[in-house]
């Protein structure tokens, strides 16, 4: 049978010391082609390889199968090399992608193994990010803006080296030769375009080149740093490709590649390349456009009359869609994509009801992206316009430790807020045994970074300051990894760095209200900050914030969680504390810490907290904790701060009734 796949590797060793080594291979398509392949990654019939199908957080390597020799010695420089290949990305939607794919060079494709999906590219984890130990080098085609790598935009092309924060980027593109003109480029625009990858071993030069597909290669490199390799690239590597996709549906796709040691990259014959899959809907037929407008103009030009002046009289009377939320474009879903998304609401795809509404699954049937969708009535205290404008600026978050909130709809009295869908449910329900198994320390204390995180992001690295009010185990979701994501933006609100925000309606869940949020009915960035110590003891104890007391104890009366370990800090016993559960299968000092770190977060009087920056400092032990006993420990009477303090009741949830709906929660009150 006849491959349509040139397929050429030519090698000359010798042996005298210094002497170069040349390898090189082109792949005009990949039919026939022994690729490594892992994870998501295939090669279909017609030669392209597909890195990620259409399916989310998911993750795909493909890697030239022998290892290649880059030194001509042990201990010597790293030779010279060069790569071109032709790629394509496809998003289902055609504004906007997730994630990106590289060309990476590694010590083995099982060193990726550990890598994570979207925003990490399935090149490195939370880990391993930056370790020289890596030896990895990397040239990323990166579709989403990633702040926690300072990412310059969500269309850029970026060189890496054992990190995914760049030595360089820029903006994806070219430079016309000639007039040196920069023509701008979109990486998941759905069409093949061609980069050329150079290292120069003696001046350590790294340039990166990228144009259309059938331009011929521009003189002038897209983007360039100095580097030398010859640190980082191992004697003998593997060459080859990786991608991951996030929240988004994303197809990567390699349609020809080629390599050279000490030498130029082949040219990678365009006219053999295989082609890509037909996007959208079949073409009309020649016939069908010229014959069956004419034949049936007259009808057309009727019923386009008829419908016209229907639709002006119903246009006249309909109060589903306003004039000003026009402006949100996107960020609004049509009742109709959401009904037919659930199946009509159905009672099979309900995930969890509540006070105040019900959490419905469904899937976008254009997108096929699965969502979390939350029916509540809207009494908003704050006009409508206001309260929807937050709600499409928070749908602008984007953070790896958050769970999207894409969209809304308005009908009849009713808001449905649309968040993306997490598969793994909320946290509490591995901490109250309504999921089987236990929830190891491990797994807890990589939820806690991540909710801290996400809490820094929308506290200090978001263009406005946003208040979450609402932070507790139930609001923290697991998606396919397990890591933690911080869900639940209903009861947020936000407000401009370096202004005062306002005095709200109280609103959140007994056990994570602050003291001074329950007297003043003013919520800020420290008040989260109360509420996440709370979450941090919740999560390290296995014990809701307030329960029903002590054995012995009258079964009206409640007990402060914080309370509780309080007490057992004072008694030098605090290690007492740790979830028994755990069967002392943790880091014992670790949890200690948490937990010391807790109480700080807790501590009634406001200006004693920590901020989230101060918080990630010490999870990740880069700061000493404060001695708490040099700390007004006597205040700590949570408990007494909140009785008698005259709020509304309905605004508060109690734990033991109210809490997370499958993985979105619900509202604990009105706003």
């Amino acid at each position: 049978m006849k491959l349509t796949v040139l397929f050429v590797v030519l090698f000359s060793f010798h042996l005298a010391a210094g002497d170069d080594v040349q390898v090189q291979f082109a792949f005009p398509g990949f039919a026939g082609a022994n690729l490594t392949v892992d994870g998501n990654a295939t090669v279909t019939p017609d030669g392209l390889v597909v890195l990620n199908s259409r399916k989310t957080n998911l993750k795909g390597h493909a890697f030239y199968p022998t290892p290649l020799r880059f030194r001509g010695s042990p201990g010597g420089q790293v030779h010279s090399f060069a790569s071109s290949f032709v790629f394509a990305i496809v998003s289902d939607y055609t504004d906007f992608s997730a994630h990106g794919m590289a060309l990476v060079v590694c010590p083995t494709p099982e060193s990726l193994s550990s890598a994570l999906p979207a925003g990490y590219l399935a090149l490195l984890n939370v880990q391993n990010n930056g370790n020289a130990s890596n030896h990895l080098f990397a040239v990323e085609l990166d579709t989403t803006q990633n702040t926690d790598f300072k990412d310059i935009n969500s269309n850029h092309v970026g060189i890496d080296v054992n990190d995914l924060h760049s030595l360089q980027s820029h903006p994806t593109g070219y430079y016309l030769d000639g007039s040196g003109d920069f023509r701008n480029l979109t990486l998941f625009s759905r069409e093949a375009m061609q980069v050329w990858v150079s290292y120069d071993g003696g001046t350590g030069q790294i340039d990166v080149t990228l144009a259309p597909l059938g331009v011929a290669k521009p003189a002038r490199p897209l983007v360039s740093d100095t580097y030398n390799l010859s640190s980082v690239i191992t004697e003998q590597a593997y060459i080859g490709f990786s991608s991951s996709t996030g929240g988004i549906n994303t197809r990567h796709y390699v349609l020809g590649w080629s390599f050279a040691m000490n030498g130029p990259a082949p040219a990678i014959d365009i006219a053999k390349l295989p082609k890509l899959p037909r996007f959208g809907p079949k073409p009309r037929s020649k016939v069908l456009e010229i014959v069956l407008p004419i034949a049936t103009a007259a009808v057309v030009l009727a019923v386009c009359t008829v419908v016209a002046l229907l639709l002006l009289r119903h246009l006249r009377y309909a109060q589903l869609l306003e004039d000003w939320e026009i402006e949100f474009g996107p960020h609004r879903f049509s009742y109709k994509e959401l009904y037919h998304a659930t199946k009509g609401f159905k009672s099979k795809h309900l995930l969890g009801a509540g006070g105040f509404g019900k959490v419905y699954k469904g899937v976008l049937s254009r997108s096929k992206l699965e969502v979390a969708i939350k029916k509540i009535s809207h009494e908003s205290r704050q006009g409508t316009r206001e309260f929807i404008a937050e709600v499409v600026s928070i749908g602008r978050l984007r953070n790896p430790n958050l769970v999207q909130l894409l969209g809304y709809c308005r009908r009849k009295g009713e808001l449905l807020l649309v968040y993306e869908y997490m598969p793994n449910g909320s946290l509490d329900k591995y901490l109250y045994g309504e999921c089987e198994g236990v929830l190891d320390w491990a797994k807890r204390f990589h939820a806690i970074k991540g909710v801290a995180s996400g809490l820094l992001y929308i506290h200090e690295r978001w263009e406005k300051v946003v208040i979450h009010r609402d932070i507790k185990a139930s609001n923290v979701l697991l998606d396919g990894e397990m890591n933690g994501r911080l869900g639940d933006f209903g009861l947020a609100r936000l407000y401009d760095h370096g202004t005062d925000p306002h005095t709200t309606h109280v609103v959140g869940t007994m056990g994570y209200l602050a003291p001074e949020l329950v007297r003043t009915g003013k919520a800020s960035t420290l008040t989260d900050v109360f509420a996440f110590g709370a979450f941090l003891l919740e999560i390290t104890c296995g014990r809701r914030p307030v329960s029903n007391g002590s054995p012995g104890m009258d079964t009206d009366s409640h007990e402060m969680l914080v309370d509780w370990v309080l007490d057992h800090f004072r008694r030098g016993c605090l290690a007492e504390t740790v979830d028994a559960r755990l069967g002392g299968d943790c880091d014992v000092d670790e949890a200690c810490r948490v937990l010391k770190l807790g109480l700080l977060c807790s501590h009634p009087f406001a200006s004693t907290r920590p901020s989230m920056r101060q918080v990630m400092h010490y999870l990740d032990s880069d700061t000493p904790l404060p001695d708490l006993s040099l700390a007004d420990m006597t205040s700590f009477s949570t408990m007494a701060l909140l009785q008698n303090q005259g709020f509304d009741s309905y605004a508060i949830s109690y734990p033991s009734s109210m809490g997370s709906i499958g993985t979105v929660s619900y509202i604990s009150g009105g706003r």
